[in-house]
C-alpha cells in the first residue's frame, strides 16, 4: 500500500534552506518522508541527518574520498552512501522521489535539477543561480515535462501565493520587496567605508554571508527579478523592487484594476517552505514548534519605499543583465561571486563590488542562447575577469580563490 506522505530528496540538506526543510518534515512527520539527502563537506551533520530520517541514499558531492569514507563509517552498512554529481544526480531522480528539494548552491543544481524534471519530479527551487543563469533551459524543460517548478525563496514563495487563481492577464506589476540592508540611511558618501562585519549585521533576516553581503548591495534583489522573470513570464519592465524595512510584506502583485495583493508573515523561511512542500494544502501550523503567527498589534508601522539605483548600482546591474539575456547573467553571478568573497577577505572596498561586476559585464561577449556548459565557462571566466579588475584596482595580486580568510 502507497504511503500518503510525500517523498523528497533535499539537496544540500545541511545548508539553511535544507535545515529548515528537515525541520518541517519533523513538525508534519505524517505528511513528508525524506528518501534522499545531500551535502557538499558537512560530513558529521549529514550523518546525523542520516541516522534520524534514515534515507534511501545519502550523498556528499565535494569528492573527498576520505570524506566519504567518514560518511560512511558514521552510518549503518544499511544505509546506502555515494558521492560526487552523479551522485546528486541519482539522488534527484531516485523512482520514489515526489519532490526535489533544490537547496544546493552555485551551478552545481542546474544539472540535477534538469534531469529532475525529466524524471517527472516537482521541484521546489532554493537554488538562485539555477534559473538566475540558465532559466532558459530549466523553464524549457519544465514546459515540455509539464512540471511543477514550486519557489521556496520567500519573496517569489510570496508572489506565487498572490497569484494564484489569478488570470495572469490581469496582473499589472509584480512588486518585489527588499529591507534595504544595514545601509538604507547610510549617507552615499560613508558607503566605501563599511567593513565586512557591519555588512554581516542584516537588520532582520540571518544568512549566509554571500547572501547577506548581497543583501547589503541589493544584489540579491536584482537576482530575484531575473528569477521572477523566468518564474511567471513577465517582462522585466513590469517588475520592480520596493523597499520595505520591515520584512513583514514579502511580496505584492499590482493587477490592471489597481487593487494589489499582498502576502505578509513574520520573516521567516519555514513558511514558504511549508507552503511549497505541502502545496496546494495550507498545513495547520498552530501547536507545532514552527508556530509564528503575526500580531498585527506587535507591528509598529510598516514602509515602503521606491530602490534607489545610485545607492544600489549593483540592483540596476541585474537589471541589465537580465535585459541583455543570453550569457549576461551568468557572467554577473560569477562576478558577483568573486568581487564579494575579495570584500569579505577585505581586500577590496563595498563599493568596489559594482565597479567589478560592471566593468566585467563590458568586457563580456555574450553568448544568445548558451546551454549547461557554456553558462559554466562564462562563469568561470567572469570569476577570473572580476579577479583581474580587482587586482588592477587594488594595485597588487590578490589571494586565490578559496584561500584562509
Amino acid at each position: 500500500m502507497k504511503s500518503n506522505r510525500r517523498r523528497l530528496a533535499v539537496l544540500g540538506s545541511t545548508g539553511s534552506i535544507g535545515r529548515q526543510t528537515l525541520d518541517v518534515v519533523r513538525a508534519y512527520p505524517d505528511r513528508f518522508a525524506v528518501v534522499a539527502l545531500t551535502a557538499r563537506g558537512n560530513v558529521d551533520l549529514l550523518a546525523e541527518q542520516a541516522r534520524e530520517f534514515q534515507p534511501s541514499l545519502t550523498v556528499l558531492t565535494g569528492g573527498d574520498p576520505a570524506a566519504l569514507q567518514r560518511l560512511r563509517d558514521a552510518l549503518p552498512e544499511t544505509l546506502a552512501t555515494t558521492s560526487g554529481l552523479e551522485g546528486l544526480t541519482t539522488a534527484a531522480t531516485l523512482p520514489d522521489v515526489d519532490m526535489v528539494v533544490a537547496a544546493t548552491s552555485g551551478l552545481v543544481g542546474v544539472l540535477p535539477t534538469i534531469a529532475a524534471i525529466r524524471a517527472g519530479k516537482t521541484i521546489a527551487l532554493a537554488n538562485k543561480e539555477t534559473l538566475v543563469m540558465a532559466g532558459h533551459l530549466v523553464m524549457a524543460e519544465a514546459k515540455r515535462a509539464g512540471v511543477a517548478v514550486l519557489p521556496v525563496d520567500s519573496e517569489h514563495n510570496a508572489l506565487w501565493q498572490c497569484l494564484r487563481g489569478e488570470d495572469p492577464a490581469t496582473v499589472r506589476r509584480l512588486l518585489i520587496t527588499a529591507s534595504g540592508g544595514p545601509f538604507l540611511r547610510l549617507p552615499l558618501a560613508r558607503m566605501r567605508e563599511m567593513t565586512p562585519d557591519q555588512a554581516l549585521n542584516h537588520p532582520t533576516w540571518r544568512m549566509g554571508p554571500k547572501v547577506t553581503i548581497d543583501s547589503a548591495t541589493l544584489m540579491n534583489k536584482g537576482l530575484e527579478v531575473i528569477e521572477a522573470h523566468w518564474l511567471y513570464d513577465m517582462p522585466y519592465e513590469r517588475i520592480a523592487v520596493v523597499v520595505h524595512p520591515q520584512s513583514i510584506i514579502h511580496s505584492m502583485v499590482e493587477y490592471v484594476d489597481d487593487s494589489i495583493k499582498m502576502q505578509a508573515s513574520i520573516p521567516n523561511m519555514h513558511l514558504p517552505i511549508q507552503y511549497a512542500l505541502s502545496y496546494p494544502e495550507r498545513l495547520d501550523r498552530a501547536g507545532t514548534a514552527l508556530a509564528l503567527p503575526l500580531r498585527w498589534d506587535e507591528v509598529a508601522k510598516l514602509e515602503f519605499e521606491s530602490a534607489d539605483m545610485e545607492r544600489f548600482p549593483c540592483l540596476r546591474l541585474a537589471y541589465e543583465a537580465g535585459v541583455m539575456g543570453g550569457s549576461a547573467p551568468a557572467a554577473l553571478v560569477g562576478a558577483d561571486e568573486t568581487a564579494v568573497d575579495l570584500f569579505l577577505r577585505g581586500t577590496i572596498r563595498l563599493t568596489d563590488i559594482a565597479l567589478i561586476v560592471g566593468e566585467t559585464l563590458q568586457r563580456h561577449n555574450i553568448i544568445a542562447s548558451p546551454g549547461v556548459e557554456e553558462v559554466g565557462a562564462v562563469s568561470a571566466w567572469a570569476q577570473e575577469e572580476a579577479r583581474r579588475i580587482a587586482e588592477r584596482l587594488a594595485g597588487a595580486s590578490l589571494p586565490p580563490a578559496g584561500a584562509e580568510r
